[in-house]
C-alpha cells in the first residue's frame, strides 16, 4: 500500500515539475499533474529504460535515474499535448 501512495505522490511531483518546465502550471490542477506524472513516468521509463537502467517511479528509496526518465517522459507528454491543443510547442 505504501508503494501505491508513493507512486501517486511522485507522479504529482513529476507532473508539477514538468508543468513548470513547459510553462503550463497555471492551467493544470492537481489531478492533471498526477495523471501527467504517472503517464509520463510510464512513457519515459519505457522509452529511456535501456539508457537509465530501467528504474521505476514507485520504488523506495527512489531510483533517481527512474525519476529523471519520468520527468523527461512527462515533459514529452506535455509537449505533445501542447501540439494537439494549440498547434504549437511552447
Amino acid at each position: 500500500m505504501l508503494g501505491f501512495i508513493w507512486f501517486i505522490i511522485m507522479g504529482g511531483v513529476i507532473g508539477w515539475l514538468a508543468s513548470l518546465v513547459m510553462r503550463r502550471d497555471a492551467s493544470m490542477g492537481t489531478i492533471a499533474n498526477i495523471a501527467v506524472g504517472i503517464v509520463g513516468s510510464f512513457i519515459g521509463n519505457r522509452l529511456l529504460g535501456f539508457l537509465t537502467g530501467g528504474g521505476t517511479i514507485g520504488a523506495w528509496p527512489p531510483d533517481w535515474s527512474g525519476v529523471a526518465g519520468a520527468l523527461i517522459g512527462a515533459v514529452v507528454l506535455l509537449g505533445i499535448l501542447n501540439l494537439v491543443q494549440r498547434g504549437r510547442m511552447r
